[in-house]
């Protein structure tokens, strides 16, 4: 799997998807903490932080490459992909899925 890679695959009953970030690999089930969406299938973005001047003025929004999210495609709840939290409601998270990878694949453990 290539960095940024993502690759979402069904294991047993539940979906999971796994993301390579920073060379690490990180696994999510496939349910958004919202209301269940298919979110490991969403877009893929930087966070946006909004910039503010030394006299408290927004300057407009920047991207932080370092800080990828996942964007649920239902409503567009957005999560680290490295900690499965919400930004804004850190309640709101993932629910991980155990991932190693050995030198014949990813393996995941539902």
């Amino acid at each position: 799997m290539p960095e940024g890679g993502r690759l979402v695959v069904d294991v047993g009953e539940k979906t999971v998807g796994i993301f390579r970030v920073a060379g690490q690999l990180y696994a999510w089930e496939n349910t958004c903490a919202h209301q269940g969406g298919p979110v490991c299938q969403g877009k893929i973005i930087p966070r946006v932080t909004e910039v503010i001047d030394d006299g408290g003025e927004s300057r407009g929004f920047a991207f932080d490459e370092s800080d990828l999210h996942i964007v649920c495609p239902w409503h567009g709840f957005e999560f680290n992909i490295r900690t499965g939290v919400h930004p804004g409601r850190p309640a709101a998270r993932l629910m991980s899925v155990a991932v190693e990878e050995a030198v014949d694949g990813i393996y995941v453990t539902v």
